[in-house]
């Protein structure tokens, strides 16, 4: 069975940066959008980013101006550069792929964000 594997989480200062990378273990047919969500302990998951096949982008208002959502679909991997860390953003981060037959999530990176 295909999974997602994030990778690039860890801990930084407030103010620093973090690129997450996301890319399948095997082959999927028929991408579509592809984003990222982030759970904070206590909270609902959330929306952070998506990304159409054509590079539309859509983000969470709270990390807009700060966080970039990039793609490479010859490789099937989602990006999010993330800028101007807060300790606000702390969180278990999860890639998402959707294709035309289901949806594949990630099992999760942990960013946390010091004060």
């Amino acid at each position: 069975q295909v999974q997602l594997v994030e990778s690039g989480g860890g801990l930084v200062q407030a103010g620093g940066s973090l690129k997450l990378s996301c890319a399948p273990s095997g082959s999927i047919f028929g991408i579509r959008a592809m984003g990222w969500y982030r759970q904070a302990p206590g909270k609902q998951r959330e929306l952070v980013a998506t990304i159409s096949r054509d590079g539309s982008t859509n983000y969470a208002d709270s990390v807009e101006g700060r966080f970039t959502i990039s793609r490479d679909n010859a490789k099937n991997t989602v990006y999010l550069q993330m800028n101007s860390l807060k300790p606000e953003d702390t969180a278990v981060y999860y890639c998402t792929t959707n294709s035309i037959f289901r949806d594949y999530w990630g099992q999760g990176t942990q960013v946390t964000v010091s004060s």
